[in-house]
Order: structure tokens, then sequence, then C-alpha cells
């Protein structure tokens, strides 16, 4: 079920209120204190773009394999975006680009209950009918600037809750490793040389060749080894990116 409200801190936090159950969602206007990865805030001008928190509670899925609900969701977005004309592509680990462009951020949290996972919920944040963006935004797009034309947020929203639930399913079958691969296939890049950036600054020119079931990135470097890479551990270089 989808739950609209006005005003929030963050869907996230609300998400996790035990009222909400699997395949709910938290759509809000607003959010007051909008979170994204590595600690960077989320805000969106009322009306125009898509912020919420998609619960799900996968039970049966080991903690080892988490990863594989940041790939559902992300082909769920992607197959979102194809629907209505739009050829996205995912940026490892979870971000969907346009181009060389941002159209979605996600951020995903998950509890445990032993040996597996109870609770994840999925932040996710569409820039949807959005035209003119923050200039300190290194690289937004929307998807009516990608498409030119505007959209109808909750067909949006909709199309994205059956989406989801279509990958999600996968899951449950067993499907992991089709799972695995289609999200290989629509990475951001593969396959194509790009320089990346150490954390401590340095850059190096690498391959993108995939990702490991464990979610590390695999780059094959110009002397043609190849290295994993944790999230935090490797940043893409973007032009027009800070």
């Amino acid at each position: 079920m989808i739950y609209r409200i006005a005003e929030t801190t963050s869907t996230n936090d609300d998400a996790k209120r035990p009222e909400y159950r699997h395949g709910d969602i938290v759509w809000a206007e607003r959010q007051t204190a909008g979170r994204g990865q590595r600690g960077h805030s989320w805000t969106s001008p009322e009306g125009e773009n898509l912020t919420f928190t998609l619960v799900l509670e996968p039970v049966f899925l080991p903690v080892g394999e988490q990863f594989l609900l940041s790939e559902a969701v992300t082909l769920a977005l992607t197959d979102t975006f194809a629907a209505f004309g739009i050829d996205a592509r995912i940026k490892w680990t979870n971000d969907i680009y346009v181009g060389d462009k941002k159209l979605v951020g996600i951020l995903i949290e998950h509890s445990y209950s032993g040996p597996t996972l109870a609770r994840t919920i999925a932040g996710i944040g569409i820039n949807v009918n959005q035209r003119a963006f923050d200039p300190a935004l290194p690289n937004p797009v929307s998807m009516a600037v990608a498409s030119g034309r505007t959209f109808d947020r909750r067909e949006v929203l909709e199309s994205f809750h059956a989406c989801c639930m279509g990958r999600y399913g996968q899951l449950v079958r067993g499907e992991k490793a089709a799972l695995q691969e289609e999200y290989r296939k629509r990475m951001y890049r593969l396959g194509e040389t790009h320089p990346y950036r150490r954390p401590d600054g340095t850059l190096v020119e690498a391959v993108l060749e995939g990702v490991r079931p464990s979610g590390e990135l695999i780059l094959r470097h110009a002397d043609g080894t190849r290295h994993a890479y944790l999230f935090r551990e490797i940043e893409f270089v973007i032009a027009g990116k800070s």
C-alpha cells in the first residue's frame, strides 16, 4: 500500500515503525531531514519529484546476500524508466544514471534476525518533473529533462512498486543468478575504460567488468590485474562532478 504524507523528517525513519509492513511505501512531499549516501542530505522541491521509502521483509535471505536486494531495487527502477521510454543505467552501488547524470539516489538500510535479514527499508529519491536544479548539485537530471515531457508522479510510483515486487519475486523463487547477471548488464560504464579515484586521491585507469555477488566492484587495471573494491574504497570520476 502507498501511504502519502505531507511532511516528515525522513521517510526512512517513518518506515521503521511497525505499522508499515512488507511492500508498503511511505511517500512524503517534504522531508526536513532527508538522507542520502555518504552522509549527504537530500532535498527536493515540493510537488515535482518523488521521495519515498519501500519496506521489505526478506526474512529468507542470508545476511551475506543482502546485496541482492540492492540489485532487485535498482533493476526495478531501470525497468520502470524503460516503461516510460528512458534508458537508465545502474551506477554501482545503487545510483541510477541517464548518460553521465544522476536521476535517482537510494539509501538502503537493513535490520537483522540472527543469520538472516529481518527488515529492509529502501529510501529512494527520483527526480521526476524538476527542470531547474541548484547549481551546487554536480550532475542532476530528471525524467522530464531526459524525455522532454512531464509525468504523473503517482503513476511512476505505482509502476515502480509493481516492478519491484516482480524483481523481489525473483529472489523469493531463488533466481539469484539471473538477477545478478541482469544487474551486471545494466551497469553504468560496463566494459569501458575510465579513471577511478582511491580514498587517498590517487587516480587509476581501469575497465569496469562487473560486480561480485557480495557487492564488490570488479575493475581490471591497465596492467591487466583485476581488483575488487568495497563501497568507499573506490570512486567514479565523472566530468562535472567533484
